[in-house]
């Protein structure tokens, strides 16, 4: 599983024009799942989602988790990030699950993000969405597990 996180200080997900999802402080992850994926690896992820320390402590150091925040996580499907762009000039997309098994998954992680943090937010699985962000810092990285 592959998770682009990103320290947002607002982000939302549209599709056709519809609102379906939006957050105020916090993480926006576009996440990617791989063949493989199973519950240790969603585990994982749930703990390096909420855990991971990307947000200031009074220092201003990245001290402090979203956990610690109580911000808001806003989790996106994206298949895209699991290609394989190693050669050529198109992706390849071998290296994804399959749309069922990637379906699964997510509900899986966005199930077990819901169960451990109060302020989850998703895109729609499958739509063509659009998404808009406030990227704060910028921060971003890219989680695997």
């Amino acid at each position: 599983m592959i998770a682009l996180i990103q320290r947002v200080t607002e982000a939302s997900v549209r599709v056709e024009g519809e609102l379906v999802g939006a957050i105020g402080p916090g993480l926006l992850a576009l996440v990617a799942v791989e063949p493989g994926d199973d519950e240790a690896r969603i585990g994982r992820m749930v703990d390096r989602l909420l855990g991971y320390r990307v947000f200031a402590d009074a220092a201003g150091r990245m001290n402090r988790s979203l956990a610690d925040t109580g911000g808001g996580l806003l989790l996106v499907s994206q298949f895209t990030l699991a290609a394989d762009t190693s050669s050529g000039m198109r992706p390849g997309f071998s290296t994804a699950a399959t749309p069922e098994a990637a379906r699964a998954g997510f509900e899986r992680l966005v199930a077990a993000c819901r169960a451990r943090h109060p302020r989850v937010e998703t895109g729609r699985f499958g739509a063509h969405m659009m998404v808009s962000l406030v990227n704060d810092g910028p921060v971003t990285f890219r989680l695997q597990s």
